[in-house]
């Protein structure tokens, strides 16, 4: 879950020189497809589209901030566009509502402030709805996504008893902040060792620090990990089941006159089955919503 919050680094390992790395310096993509043949066309919801804010209806534009670096959720594509899921999702929100996507491609912990400050819409980058999140912004809820943790193909490892192991993270994530430091706390708390936390900025490092035998293991979102796992050759297997489920949200503005719209916007996409196709397409249907719900992190 891509939560981030400043607290004490147990362990920081240098990040792989990976060819295909993400490189956050990239200028904004445009467009109204993923860049994929396969792109899911929605057609435009007039009704919907009619109760846009004057400023968002009379550019024709969705400004999204993105960190494209989380596959399959948000990636870049073999021509640098950006592709993934939450792309598809959000193209297809862009159609219904009559609007051109721009992503406005960053670094992760800037997407907050850019959408508070007005610069963009809105976020799309895989944020888990928190309590405290709730403060700065809302969120439209669309997914439900726990926690999965890989290890080496016949390799058995037990998140919950993973003293001594060495488990890789994308840095800033849920699991980096709070997921792994937590068990390791457990550990020492015990007596035992504690867990050697390597963090990389992309998870397609943390995922090849596990291919390659760097780490004992990862941990990640439930469809990130999935969807590593079948793309390493049968060289990675889950451990242990998902946990810790929580809600993925769309970030707006406070009180954004935008909001209501994009909530309907999301729920049409629900009711008329383009959110699951798009889901099926890319495995993560298992954690797919039936409502496009507000803040629900302040719900319990």
């Amino acid at each position: 879950m891509r939560t981030r919050y400043v607290l004490p680094v147990l362990t920081i390992a240098t990040a792989l020189a990976l060819s295909g790395c993400v490189n956050n310096s990239e200028p904004a993509a445009t467009g109204g497809a993923s860049g994929t043949a396969d792109a899911i066309e929605v057609k435009k919801n007039d009704s919907i589209a009619s109760m846009l804010p004057e400023k968002i209806k009379s550019a024709g534009v969705l400004n999204v901030g993105m960190a494209n670096n989380y596959p399959p959720n948000e990636f870049k594509d073999d021509n640098g566009a950006p592709a993934g899921w939450s792309v598809d999702l959000t193209n297809a929100l862009g159609q219904v509502m009559g609007l051109k996507v721009n992503f406005d491609i960053g670094t992760f912990d800037n997407i907050l402030p850019a959408v508070k400050a007005g610069k963009d819409d809105m976020g799309m980058s895989s944020f888990t709805d928190t309590l405290e999140r709730e403060k700065q912004v809302d969120f439209v809820n669309y997914y439900s996504a726990g926690i999965q943790w890989a290890a080496p193909k016949g390799k058995t490892v037990d998140p919950n008893n993973a003293c001594g192991l060495k488990v890789a993270v994308q840095a800033t994530t849920y699991e980096d902040t709070h997921e792994v430091p937590a068990k390791s706390k457990a550990c020492t708390d015990a007596g035992k060792p504690a867990i050697t936390i390597f963090k990389y900025d992309a998870q397609d490092q943390a995922t090849n620090a596990l291919v390659v035998g760097q780490v004992d293991a990862m941990s990640a979102d439930s469809p990130v990990t999935l969807y590593a796992i079948s793309k390493t050759k049968e060289k990675l297997q889950t451990a242990g089941d998902a946990f810790e489920v929580a809600p993925y949200g769309i970030p707006v503005a406070k009180g954004s006159e935008f909001t209501p719209v994009l909530q309907k916007a999301l729920q049409s996409l629900i009711d008329d089955g383009t959110y699951n196709k798009i889901l099926s397409k890319w495995g993560v249907e298992a954690g797919g919503v039936k409502t496009a719900d507000l803040n629900v992190a302040a719900k319990g």
